[in-house]
């Protein structure tokens, strides 16, 4: 240590001499003992033949049973040959116990048995073992059992609609209907039919504002639904496209009983074509489907090109626009909620929000179909997401289905579509255009040719549901419903349990459970004001362009996510917040990666969340203030559709030792998993990293309770993520850089082998201060201490 730096505080030096004094001699003992080597042969015969080892042996394949009667199957399979080799010996016995061990398996599986210690094997003459070096890690025997959790039940009912759409789906590919404004143009409707009576002195043109005919046309928009329907259509759309306040502000309409009329009139009209059509045909039931649009308005651009973190309106005026369709909607009669032509992706989640909101206050849940548009041959919507970013980002509505629509072509749409059928665990649709526009901006594409463009979807096995956007008509659809009738329908599949965030691009997160350290999450420590004086400096100044150069700077360096955090006093942290998170959203290579918004305050990370189009991890909430804040807080984090991460915090304080650790998270799991809902992949608990090497000794031990805590919380709590800053550390050696760096390096090296996924961290630094590199006399003072 004084080698690595002359200049160091005199407390170290004594700190470190103190340690060195009552160094554990079992670390010595242990490494001396790796030198020896086997010599005799029967040494080695007594490794070959290793009664433990094969009790090992069975341990593991019984583990892995549990957790997969297939691939425990799959492993006596394979052992199989290993077995003929002393048939000899168990010529009777081996075609009797391979059925056996295969029934054994699956009933491993099916019983919930509970995991079996699988204890290393000591041979004779072998090296120590991690545990022989670090006794202080060692998993306890006789651990409490992992507790078996109630299922969450959702409190609101399911419209009848439900039962009836799942049913069709698994049995064939619906239809839905095409295009609301071709068909319109066919009418060749003046600027007085618009108008209509209702709005005959009306101060702005109204022509192309096709949504008011339902008021002054409604004939017309009755016969194009029927139109459809008689073409095959099982699902219908309203004719809302456009009907929020926001988007009628453009003809001056922007008034809640027009917009209210329109959407109750709107809904009425296409549930009365449905019923009509289901009357006449019981055994092919007609739905309609509440359409709302994306508004002329996106929350993740700028209008202004001089002030990329402007935005022409709000989340939360999205989300009261929304909230007012939806109202009317439903009490309109429609069978189902569309959102539709997702361009933007936080659009999209300010329509789910308020339905959400809705369905709460309703009492029941109405199916929820969705659909992006992918602009063009990049694959990305026009605010720069993937299509798999985009389902990570709304996949926590639960939608019935999910799908594309508008902008491309049957044939261009086939690649993003066969992604999305791979990620989604849900019904999967698609109405594309009909073609690409020509030069005079319509579409030429009949609906034959259409049909046998889009037959590709059904031989590759993609769709459950499939219509027409622009420039389609009942023509197309009649093509379409004649094409798919003989296809059988996508098969609905689960996806692997793991969590799934995403910035523009998606991140799915797959630990190496042998290796937590090859997947180490790096959350980029230098957009927090606590972690980074030029940060703090930079947004004090109000200088946003140069705090968008250390958030870029980081992505460069290895962050997989940039934590975001404005609590200080000087500055105002819910404005400071809103304007960042916009300004980054703006900068494509720092927003292709997720953000963690960050704050003690919960109005600035709601703040945050409400500026970003990607799946976000929120940090943090706690049990400081009760249950009931608690839940209230993870309710509407769920809301939002973000990762949480969980402080151990309760009503008593901070967690310190071990056990309150573990105590802690494991209420607050179960608090979350059974009451809010909370996917298990996506809670995150940070159970303190608090700082060591103070001199003071109730301090010596929390590195190794975060260590031992991190691995029981993981097995009491599954599907879980460990998390925590991993600077608090070495706070009392600031200054002394080399020596924070090894208790960084040497801390993720232990705790990652005990279950830890991710930390904030210097991304720079983790990627470069590679545990087995460091010097090893330095390594050896810090292991001490830690």
């Amino acid at each position: 240590v004084t080698r690595t730096r002359a200049s160091r505080p005199r407390h170290e030096g004594i700190l470190f001499a103190r340690t060195l004094a009552r160094r554990p001699p079992e670390r010595r003992r242990a490494r001396a003992a790796s030198r020896e080597t086997m010599a005799s042969p029967l040494a080695r015969v007594m490794t070959a033949i290793d009664g433990p080892a094969l009790r090992l042996a069975y341990a593991r394949w019984y583990n892995a049973s549990r957790r997969s009667g297939k691939r425990g199957a799959i492993i006596i399979l394979a052992t199989w040959p290993i077995a003929a080799l002393f048939a000899a010996l168990f010529v009777v016995l081996t075609p009797i116990l391979a059925p056996i061990g295969i029934i054994a398996a699956f009933a491993l599986e099916l019983s919930g048995a509970e995991a079996m210690e699988e204890h290393e094997v000591k041979r004779f003459g072998d090296a120590p073992g991690y545990y022989d070096l670090y006794p202080k890690v060692k998993p306890k025997t006789n651990r409490a059992k992992v507790p078996k959790y109630a299922k969450w039940v959702d409190s609101l009912k399911k419209s009848a609609a439900f039962d009836v759409i799942e049913g069709i789906m698994q049995k064939r590919v619906m239809v839905i209907d095409g295009a609301m404004g071709t068909a319109v143009q066919k009418y060749k409707l003046s600027e007085d039919d618009f108008r209509g009576d209702r709005y005959k002195n009306h101060t702005h043109d109204l022509k192309g504002n096709n949504d008011i005919l339902v008021l002054t046309k409604p004939e017309v928009i009755s016969e194009i639904h029927e139109a459809y329907l008689a073409a095959g259509a099982d699902i219908i759309e309203t004719n809302t496209f456009s009907s929020t306040m926001i988007a009628q502000a453009d003809y001056e309409l922007d008034k809640k009983e027009e917009v209210r009329d329109m959407n109750l009139a709107a809904a009425r009209l296409a549930k009365a074509a449905c019923v009509k059509f289901t009357e006449q045909n019981p055994a092919k039931p007609r739905f309609a489907a509440g359409a709302i649009g994306p508004t002329n308005r996106t929350l993740s651009v700028s209008p202004s090109v001089e002030n990329p973190a402007f935005r022409a309106c709000t989340f939360d005026e999205i989300v009261d626009a929304y909230y007012e369709q939806i109202e009317a909607l439903v009490e309109g009669g429609v069978d189902l909620i569309l959102v539709e032509t997702i361009f933007d992706t936080l659009n999209a989640k300010a329509a789910i929000f308020a339905i959400e909101k809705f369905f709460e206050a309703y009492g029941t849940r109405l199916p929820l179909f969705i659909s992006g548009t992918i602009v063009d041959n990049s694959g990305r919507t026009l605010s720069g997401q993937t299509n798999e970013a985009f389902w990570n980002s709304v996949s926590h509505a639960k939608p019935m289905a999910v799908g594309l629509n508008c902008a491309l072509g049957a044939k261009d749409m086939v690649p993003y579509i066969e992604n999305l059928s791979k990620c989604a665990d849900c019904w999967v649709f698609a109405y594309p255009n009909a073609g690409l526009p020509n030069a005079m901006g319509g579409y030429d594409q009949k609906g034959a040719e259409m049909a046998e463009d889009c037959r590709v979807f059904l031989e590759k096995g993609l769709l459950n549901g499939i219509g027409g956007c622009c420039g389609t008509t009942d023509d197309h659809i009649g093509a379409l419903a004649q094409m798919v009738a003989p296809y059988t329908p996508r098969k609905k599949h689960d996806v692997p349990e793991i969590m799934r965030i995403s910035g523009l691009e998606p991140f799915n997160y797959v630990p190496n459970e042998n290796d937590y350290r090859k997947t180490f999450i790096n959350l980029g420590e230098r957009c927090n004001v606590a972690g980074s004086s030029i940060f703090k400096k930079a947004i004090v100044d109000g200088n946003f362009e140069k705090a968008l150069a250390i958030a870029l700077k980081q992505v460069e360096h290895g962050a997989h996510v940039i934590d975001i955090n404005m609590d200080d006093g000087l500055i105002d942290g819910e404005t400071a917040m809103s304007r960042f998170v916009n300004l980054l959203v703006s900068e494509p290579d720092a927003s292709k990666v997720p953000f963690m918004i960050d704050s003690s305050k919960f109005h600035v990370v709601e703040a945050g969340l409400k500026c970003s189009q990607g799946k976000c991890i929120m940090n943090s909430i706690s049990l400081k203030g009760g249950e009931e804040e608690f839940l209230h807080h993870a309710k509407i984090v769920k809301r939002h559709g973000a990762a949480v991460v969980v402080m151990a915090f309760d009503e008593e304080g901070q967690a310190a030792t071990e056990a309150e650790k573990v105590r802690i998270c494991c209420r607050a799991y179960k608090l979350l998993v059974e009451q809010v809902g909370f996917n298990p992949q996506d809670i995150i608990f940070d159970p303190n990293i608090l700082t060591i090497g103070t001199g003071m000794e109730e301090h010596n031990n929390y590195g190794v309770d975060f260590i031992n805590a991190t691995r029981e919380i993981k097995r009491l709590c599954p599907g879980c993520k460990i998390s925590g800053g991993v600077s608090n550390l070495a706070f009392s050696f600031r200054g002394n850089e080399p020596v924070r760096r090894a208790f960084h390096s040497a801390f993720l090296y232990h705790a990652c082998k005990a279950g830890m996924d991710m930390g904030i961290v210097n991304a720079a630094q983790v990627e470069e201060d590679v545990y087995e590199k460091m010097d090893k006399e330095l390594l050896e003072y810090v292991e001490d201490v830690l």
